[in-house]
């Protein structure tokens, strides 16, 4: 498993179980199989409603604090800089841990404008230990050159939308040149179209791999953190059985002349729900 070394030290394994979606029923069992397959970095948030039982799947693995890396997010109605500092502790709550890996803002909700107070709070988290990187989500340029004229920690983590339809080329040159991280959510697209995309299928095939694990493979290789989620244990263990096969420069560039700049979540320009 690749890390990737963030602003403040932390080695962020590049790729990660997601549980956007996974609903509390069934939540504590897809972690637990997450984490029995290989994964050390596990991706939730506040709105995702499942925390606690993230919480209960590391509990019950056994595993050391220092062996995971557990990211969580404030939600848009909990941004400010008194209401984020509290959004922390009943996450950490929840989560039963006395520390976060990586505390990220879930949207800029730029029609409030308190996305740079927000920030300053997650600055003074850092301070006290009670998370070791922060960063953001759903950030465009603009957003990002605004938090970096206006606070002091640059933001070690960027995440996305982004997939094979949706290359997000401009703001990953931009994160690249920064040194941001950029991380993709919705990797596979939601599970949608791009997975019978007829060129991720002949690479597929040349490979003797699925659709999915080309998609997850292309990721890995431009850089980019990735979290695909999955609620089969099958497809768990396929996400993560990306390590024994590499695309060539061609199959690469081949998947990249696929972006359409297609989107399946909101544009976060225009997201201002709280």
């Amino acid at each position: 498993m690749k890390t990737m070394t963030l602003h403040s030290n932390v080695e962020m394994p590049q790729l990660g179980f997601g549980v956007w979606q996974v609903e509390q029923k069934d939540a504590v069992a897809a972690v637990t199989k997450a984490l029995e397959t290989g994964y050390r970095h596990i991706d939730t948030a506040a709105a995702y409603k499942n925390e606690e039982q993230v919480g209960e799947a590391i509990k019950q693995s056994g595993l050391g604090r220092d062996e995971l890396f557990i990211t969580t997010k404030v939600w848009n109605a909990d941004q400010g800089y008194n209401n984020t500092i509290q959004a922390l502790e009943t996450s950490l709550d929840k989560l039963g841990l006395e520390y976060v890996d990586l505390y990220l803002i879930h949207w800029p909700t730029p029609e409030y404008d308190e996305y740079v107070e927000t920030y300053k709070a997650l600055e003074q988290l850092q301070k006290d230990g009670k998370v070791k990187a922060i960063g953001v989500c759903n950030f465009d340029i603009d957003h990002l050159e605004r938090l970096m004229e206006e606070c002091e920690v640059k933001p070690s983590v960027n995440q996305v939308e982004c997939h094979p339809y949706l290359a997000q080329n401009e703001l990953k040159d931009f994160c690249r040149k920064n040194g941001i991280h950029l991380e993709a959510w919705s990797p596979l697209m939601q599970g949608k179209e791009v997975l019978k995309d007829e060129t991720i299928q002949s690479i597929a095939e040349q490979h003797n791999k699925t659709a999915a694990q080309v998609i997850i493979r292309w990721h890995l290789q431009n850089e980019t953190i990735v979290i695909p989620k999955s609620v089969t244990p099958s497809r768990i263990e396929e996400n993560f059985n990306v390590f024994d096969f590499e695309l060539t420069a061609e199959d690469m560039n081949s998947i990249n002349k696929l972006d359409r700049g297609e989107r399946k979540g909101p544009k976060p320009s225009e997201m201002n729900i709280r």
